[in-house]
């Protein structure tokens, strides 16, 4: 028995401590930070990097304001053009 307990002791003070903490070895500990630092900054770029998502939302937006001023213009070119050929008229009839 006091061997037995002499091999855990043992085992115990040659765990590193990613080992003791995580249950991971020093090399598994660190590929799995580099993956989740690289998957977070992957996400960061995702949510706020020139290609994001808010940018998208934002040319959504954008592009929902010029459809409506492209129909607002419309209207009022249409109006204008119907004063001007209403002139014109007019204008024919008093020569």
């Amino acid at each position: 028995m006091p061997q037995h307990n002499q091999l855990l002791s043992d085992s115990e003070e040659r765990e590193s401590l990613t080992e003791h903490y995580f249950g991971l070895s020093t090399a598994k500990f660190l590929i799995a930070s580099g993956f989740v630092l690289v998957l977070g900054i992957y996400m960061g770029l995702i949510f706020f990097g020139n290609n994001s998502l808010s940018v998208l939302l934002d040319l959504e937006e954008h592009q929902d304001y010029l459809t409506h001023d492209i129909e607002r213009l419309k209207g009022e070119n249409a109006a204008l053009q119907k004063q001007y050929f209403e002139l014109k008229e007019l204008d024919a009839d008093s020569q």
